[in-house]
């Protein structure tokens, strides 16, 4: 598996302060720390739901990568067809842990998942997503 966060990193992965944890090559998990930064706040003082989505969206997409490399059909990063979010409780404005897992993909459609867990082990958000696998740009 590529140490895809050692290197270059995407802007997004960047500016959401993430952190690679593991990659767990038999469940095709991906799991990353993030600590969102001040500016993520809802007027609750919480991470806004828009940039939650932007955290499962990250480690989905990560999980596809790491789980695609060296495969039969290269290395890809999806286009999201669907995105599901359910939001569990309010994402705090703290580290916080994220898993993303594919479920099943191919040549043409990936299922995958994601989840997002605070320091006590509470479960924050999760997510689903059907993509299309797509080439890695240059």
């Amino acid at each position: 598996m590529t140490k895809i966060y050692e290197g270059q990193r995407s802007p997004s992965a960047i500016l959401m302060n993430s952190e690679f944890l593991s990659f767990d090559v038999e469940k095709r998990e991906l799991t990353t720390r993030f600590t969102p930064p001040p500016s993520f706040a809802s007027p609750r003082g919480a991470v806004q739901g828009g940039l939650i989505a932007g955290f499962l969206d990250e480690i989905m997409g990560g999980a596809l990568l790491a789980t695609t490399d060296g495969s039969e059909y290269g290395q890809k990063l999806p286009l999201n067809l669907d995105m599901n979010l359910t939001f569990m409780r309010m994402v705090p404005l703290s580290t916080i842990t994220a898993k993303g897992r594919v479920i099943k993909h191919g040549a043409r459609v990936a299922f995958l998942e994601g989840e997002l867990i605070d320091g006590d082990g509470n479960m924050l958000a999760r997510a689903t997503s059907t993509a299309i696998p797509t080439d890695v740009p240059e």
